[in-house]
């Protein structure tokens, strides 16, 4: 009698990263794919709102784009940058709601969200917590093989805060190591080092 077929193993769902670089002039987003030994990026845009006269608009359009983006990739997490402490109460409002309204899309699909601040971000992808952006930039650059010109710094603020979370977590994904010393963490992350 012949044995029955052995059955597949199902296979995980991808787990993919949104980051967002939240604005309610431009807003970054990138959705960054993680395996075990690599990484790769889903999609990577501004949502340009500037033309928008109206608040309320601009709000409505980043959660539905945001929604969009959410349900095409089946994201398994949000990253969301924090909002700095300016001096100009009315931007602080502004940025605020925009925050509020990309965690409602994440939220309203069962998407969990994690905040990170600015500093944490620049420490994460450069090691430097007091990096530029134009270094964030060309680190991801680099990682990526991204042309840098054909992306505005807001979507690449987006894949930095993507990337800070999955360095965040990544112990918890499966894929973290721990180094003995600078030259492990070299070998095991060339990409990431230029030479």
């Amino acid at each position: 009698m012949p044995l029955p077929p052995k059955k597949k193993k199902a296979e995980a769902a991808p787990y993919r990263i949104l980051g967002v670089d939240p604005g309610t002039v431009a807003l970054g987003f990138a959705v960054v794919e993680i395996h075990p030994k690599s990484r790769r990026v889903m999609e990577l845009g501004v949502l340009k709102l500037g033309k928008m006269p109206d608040h309320a608009e601009r709000l409505a359009t980043i959660y539905r784009r945001l929604t969009q983006v959410i349900g095409t990739h089946k994201v398994s997490v949000m990253a969301i940058e924090a909002p700095f402490f300016g001096k100009n109460v009315q931007s602080m409002l502004k940025l605020g709601r925009a925050q509020g309204v990309c965690m409602a899309a994440a939220m309203g699909q069962d998407v969990a969200v994690t905040e990170y601040s600015p500093r944490k971000i620049k420490q994460s992808v450069t090691g430097n917590g007091n990096a530029s952006k134009e270094q964030v930039a060309a680190m991801l650059a680099n990682e990526f093989e991204l042309d840098n010109s054909r992306y505005m710094e807001d979507a690449t603020d987006a894949l930095g805060v993507a990337m800070c979370h999955y360095y965040q977590t990544r112990g918890v994904l499966g894929g973290g190591k721990k180094f003995s010393g600078w030259e492990g963490f070299i070998k095991a992350n060339e990409k990431r080092v230029k030479k």
